[in-house]
Formats: C-alpha cells, sequence, structure tokens
C-alpha cells in the first residue's frame, strides 16, 4: 500500500507539472497564432502505467468465463487472474522510470507473471490464452534493451507451444500477438523515451545557452568600466592637481574624460548586441594616454607579422587589464608593453616597475592575478594559449600573454563560450 501511495502522489505530481505545461502551450500556441509565428512543440501527457491498463480488457473473456461458471475450478481461476492483473499492474507502472524499470523486484514480478500466465493457459486454455499478448506487452515494457530480441522470440516461442498443445493450430495467431505486443510496445515507449530526453537536451542546450550570454555580457562590462573607470578617476585627480596653476593643462584633462566617456558608452552599447570587435591599436593608444595621466611613464615596442582580428581583440583586453592595475596597484613611474609576433606565436608582455600585486599586503598569484586576470586566463586558454601573472625578478609585476599564430577562430569561439571564475 505504501508503494502504491507514492506511485499515486507521483502521478499527481507529472499530471499536475503536465496541466502547467499546457496552460503555457497554449498561451504560446494563441501568441503564435496572433503574430503568425512559430508553432510550439505539443508537450503530451505524462508517462505512466495509465496508458497500458485499456490493454486489460482483453482478459475480459476469461473473466466472462470465470462469472458465468464455465471455467473449472473457479476459485483458483479467480485467483490467478487476480494475480496476473496485480502483476500487470504493478509491472507497467514500474516500466516508466529507468531505475524501477531496471530493479530486481521488476524482474521478478515480470517473471512471476509469466508463470501465472503459463499456468493459466495450461489449465484452461481458450480465452486465457490471452495473456500471453498481455504478458509481451509488459515484457516490452520494461525490457529495452539488447536482450529483447532473443527474449520476445524465446517468449513467442513459448506461447505458440502452449496454445497448439491447448487449441491446436488455429491458435498460433496467438504466439504472433505475442511477438507483435513485445516488440512494438518496446518500439513505441523507447521512442517516446528518446524524445523526452531530446527535449530536455534542447531545454538544457537553451539554459546554457543564455547562461553563457548573460556571463559573456558581465564579463565584458566588469572590463569595460573597469578600466574606463580607472583612467576617468587618475585623469580627474590630475585635472584637480592642474587647476590651480595650470588652466589649460587641467582643461586638456578634462577634454580628455569627455572623450573617454563618450567612447566607453559606444562601447557598451557596442557590448550590449554583442558586435564589439577590438583593436589592439586602438588599445595601445589608450594605454598610453591612461600612464600618462597617471605620470607613469609607457614604453610601447610592437614588432612582427600582422596579426589575426580575433587575436588582437584579446591581447587587446590583456592590455586594458594589465593597465588597469598598472594604474590602480602598482605604484609604477615606467610600464613596458612588448608585443612580438610570428607565424607560429604571439607573445605580450606588460611590466612595471612598480611594488606588484593588488596591494602592498597582497601577494600576487602566479597564473590568476585579480578577477579581471581569471577571466582572460580562461579565455586565452579556450583558445588555446597562455596568461601567466607575477612579480619580475628585477622587481615590478609582469602580465605575459602567448598565443599560437593562428589562434583566430578558436580565439573566436573564446570570446563568447568562455566562462569567468569568481
Amino acid at each position: 500500500m505504501r508503494g502504491v501511495t507514492c506511485q499515486v502522489r507521483q502521478w499527481r505530481r507529472a499530471r499536475a507539472q503536465w496541466r502547467a505545461e499546457m496552460e503555457r502551450f497554449r498561451a504560446a500556441q494563441k501568441e503564435a497564432r496572433r503574430t503568425g509565428g512559430k508553432m510550439p512543440e505539443n508537450p503530451g501527457p505524462p508517462p505512466s502505467g495509465f496508458a497500458l491498463l485499456p490493454w486489460l480488457l482483453m482478459g475480459m473473456g476469461a473473466f466472462s468465463n470465470l462469472f458465468q461458471g464455465k471455467t473449472a475450478n473457479p476459485w483458483i481461476g479467480a485467483a490467478g487472474l487476480f494475480a496476473f492483473n496485480s502483476l500487470y499492474i504493478y509491472v507497467t507502472f514500474r516500466a516508466f522510470v529507468k531505475e524501477t524499470r531496471e530493479a530486481t523486484a521488476t524482474k521478478v514480478a515480470l517473471v512471476l507473471m509469466a508463470l501465472v500466465t503459463v499456468g493459466l493457459a495450461l489449465g484452461y486454455g481458450g480465452s486465457w490464452l490471452y495473456f500471453f499478448p498481455l504478458l509481451g506487452l509488459a515484457t516490452g515494457a520494461v525490457l529495452r534493451g539488447p536482450w529483447l530480441g532473443q527474449i520476445g522470440l524465446g517468449l513467442t516461442a513459448l506461447a505458440a507451444a502452449v496454445s497448439v498443445f491447448r487449441a491446436g493450430w488455429d491458435a498460433v495467431n496467438v504466439a504472433y500477438g505475442t511477438f507483435l505486443s513485445t516488440m512494438v510496445t518496446a518500439a513505441i515507449l523507447s521512442l517516446s523515451e528518446a524524445v523526452r530526453e531530446l527535449r530536455e537536451a534542447r531545454e538544457e542546450l537553451a539554459r546554457q545557452a543564455v547562461e553563457k550570454e548573460r556571463l559573456r555580457f558581465s564579463r565584458d562590462l566588469h572590463d569595460l568600466l573597469g578600466h574606463t573607470m580607472s583612467v576617468i578617476v587618475v585623469k580627474s585627480e590630475a585635472a584637480r592637481r592642474l587647476a590651480p596653476r595650470n588652466v589649460d593643462a587641467a582643461i586638456a584633462q578634462i577634454t580628455d574624460i569627455e572623450s573617454v566617456g563618450r567612447q566607453a558608452l559606444t562601447e557598451i552599447r557596442e557590448a550590449v548586441t554583442g558586435y564589439r570587435e577590438g583593436s589592439l591599436a586602438t588599445e595601445l593608444d589608450r594605454a598610453r594616454s591612461a600612464l600618462s595621466a597617471a605620470s607613469v611613464e609607457p614604453v610601447v615596442v610592437r614588432s612582427g607579422t600582422p596579426l589575426a582580428p580575433q587575436t588582437e581583440v584579446l591581447l587587446g583586453w590583456v592590455v586594458r587589464e594589465a593597465v588597469t592595475n598598472v594604474v590602480r596597484h602598482s605604484g609604477a613611474t615606467r610600464c613596458e608593453i612588448t608585443v612580438r609576433s610570428t607565424s607560429e606565436q604571439v607573445r605580450l608582455t606588460v611590466t612595471d616597475d612598480g611594488t606588484g600585486g593588488e596591494g602592498p599586503s597582497v601577494p600576487p598569484v602566479q597564473g590568476s592575478g585579480g578577477t579581471g586576470l581569471k577571466g582572460l586566463t580562461e579565455r586565452l586558454a579556450a583558445a588555446g594559449g597562455s596568461l601567466r601573472a607575477g612579480p619580475s625578478p628585477h622587481g615590478g609585476f609582469t602580465v605575459a600573454a602567448e598565443l599560437p599564430g593562428d589562434a583566430g577562430d578558436l580565439a573566436d569561439v573564446a570570446l563568447a563560450t568562455a566562462p569567468r571564475a569568481r
């Protein structure tokens, strides 16, 4: 009774979920008809043993003979009929959950059901032979693995032998019905289960796509706003210091602040639409401006072959993040940015002569650095490259990024999909 109660509760929960899905389906269907869009997919009823219960009507002939007194030893027949129906309901209701379907108790119940079927068919024959197709239906619902064909053929041979023994060759159609019910039931239920799994996989892929887009958006906003706000703060401080003694220089800094703000607005709009394409040359120019405003001498050296567009995007992010950390945390007076590229490898280094790390008491972590460097490490790794950050041998802090020369396609994937560690 406890098991039956659990089954009923599970079915009620599945039924309630199906009703909610049907309400969403009808609403989506109405909206699609109104707008002329694509029609949604009908979720269908929840899978349960109730779909197999109507087939018990095949045993009504045996029940009629028992009720009319045409069956010898009616008490034995009634007990056998009750046992068969109980086992059938037990097996079919457990056939729609993989864990219960593969449980030992289900297989034992199926074997007992086969023994009861053979006993009733040998003892009474006639309409009692139609319990074999019902046994085949339960077998197909439970056994859907590689052994189904052999078991189905064995069950068909058993049904044929018992039918010929009790009713002659005219009852061979029982064997055909047994084989058909076994294989068709297994095929239909396996197909419906595959459809449900594909639907769940599609929903999971859609959910992951939304999550990746959220990560991309938050990552881009972090990198964009972190760098831009740092530049604005540094230039504002410079303008405040210059205002009392050099108004023209202060006005120049304020003009730069306005330009940086306008550029930031443009980049944020492009980040929202997902079409932002960075330029390494632009980032190097911005780095010079930000470092100069922070009283840090910029030294930029670039040599080698031209870079792929997506490689420039990745290196531009590295320059942006590294220079932001120099301006915020290093206390440096000189920062050197070097870009060297060949057909096999591209290497970018950003080295300063400051105290290093993200604060005087927080030592830098090899290969990670700040939150932005962690995100960049993941991006470059997805593109087949690497990022290292740590103290320089002669003082200061160094950020070194390496990418393969043909990392353009992989970089595109990295920009779209790489998650950010938090």
